[in-house]
């Protein structure tokens, strides 16, 4: 080969050696004609949520529609709830049943409309004369709660966790003025629960009605009394239109919790990542839905008072301590009525007077000194 042949062929290759390298550093340059590669497709799991609760209804029902934002969020979208009202895919009181099947893959409402399935649940939502709020969660997440709850609901491949609470109730709206105990006798009244059993003993008439299904049955005589939530949920169902009366403290339900419930096979087979978000945004959510309540529900008492004329009454303390007996006296008939029932109902009771003997020298006597103040100041 001549000379001038070979440095021309070394030129040549060293330019392309120096190409590739510039290549190399800069990121290698596609031809024009070449496709880019296809993005990859995130893949989402997608559960169904079907609820005890109307459509839109505040804090309860919106309440579920956050939390399957908090879980998606959380999850930067790789879990994916869709929630469902009362009756738009099962109806109120058959989300039990279609979550411990699988129909659904979670669920939400209130544990005591569970009794039927066993009367261990009820100690899950509301004693009457019980814990409130604050008890309820210390006793939920502190004091071995969801520990027994795990293994009453685990008897129906499901899993239950803390996902709201109404804080204390009203004792309720009456078209009669209750000044004792027999004032009860013939009483038709909705009120669900452990509460409603004590409402039976004392000679009234329990009717278990749907919230939709409230007003009208009060306003048209069906019921003469009804309980619903409080004075946020109250105005907005109007019930000061069909009632003259409205009553506290809400003694049957001191701090209802509400829950969310999960299909124990389903959630169990979910990454292990996925079941803390759901278990934590679900702590999250029973923490806002407490606060909300506590917020809002002062302003709205005010506007049933003063704009709508509502008469505010308290239960004569003769009535509330009769009510504490008979209260005693169903806890003990539901607690007999299956192991796990007598062996919660024992565990609630022993945490009750162990947190209540430090809320009697704290919120009890905190509150006392604001009571006074108050009075004060008048």
């Amino acid at each position: 080969m001549k000379r001038r042949d070979f440095l021309s062929k070394a030129a040549i290759a060293g330019l392309a050696g120096g190409t590739a390298l510039l290549a190399g550093c800069q990121g290698e340059e596609k031809p024009a004609n070449q496709a880019a590669a296809p993005a990859q497709v995130k893949k989402s799991i997608v559960w169904k949520m079907v609820t005890t609760w109307p459509p839109k209804l505040p804090i309860l029902q919106t309440g579920c529609e956050s939390y399957a934002k908090k879980v998606e969020e959380m999850s930067d979208g790789r879990m994916k709830i869709q929630v469902y009202a009362a009756n738009e895919l099962v109806p109120g009181l058959g989300v039990f049943d279609a979550v411990s099947s699988g129909t659904a893959e979670c669920g939400s409402g209130a544990a005591y409309y569970w009794a039927g399935k066993d009367a261990a649940c009820q100690w899950f939502s509301a004693v009457p004369f019980g814990l409130n709020a604050q008890g309820l969660n210390a006793w939920f997440y502190s004091g071995g709660g969801i520990e027994l709850w795990d293994e009453v609901y685990g008897q129906f491949n499901l899993i239950g966790r803390p996902m709201g609470n109404t804080g204390v109730q009203m004792g309720g709206w009456f078209n009669k003025q209750i000044n004792s105990i027999k004032d009860f006798e013939g009483l038709k009244m909705r009120i669900p629960g452990l509460g409603g059993k004590v409402i039976a003993k004392a000679g009234g008439t329990v009717v278990l009605l749907a919230g939709g299904e409230i007003f009208t049955s009060l306003e048209r005589g069906v019921i003469d009394a009804t309980e619903w939530v409080g004075p946020l949920h109250d105005l907005r169902m109007g019930f000061y239109q069909a009632a003259k009366y409205y009553y506290y403290p809400g003694w049957h339900e001191p701090g209802t919790c509400l829950d969310v419930m999960f299909n124990k096979d389903k959630f169990m087979a979910l990454p292990k990542d996925i079941q803390a978000i759901m278990k934590v945004a679900a702590a999250e959510t029973n923490q806002e839905s407490l606060c909300e309540f506590e917020a809002r529900n002062g302003a709205a008492l005010a506007t049933l008072i003063n704009k709508h004329n509502v008469q505010l009454k308290r239960f004569p303390e003769a009535v509330l301590a009769d009510l504490r007996v008979l209260a005693r006296e169903v806890v003990a008939e539901e607690a007999a009525k299956s192991a796990l029932a007598g062996k919660v109902a024992t565990a609630f009771d022993k945490f009750q007077k162990q947190w209540g003997a430090w809320a009697d020298v704290s919120s009890r006597s905190y509150f006392d000194i604001i009571a006074e103040r108050q009075v004060a100041l008048k």
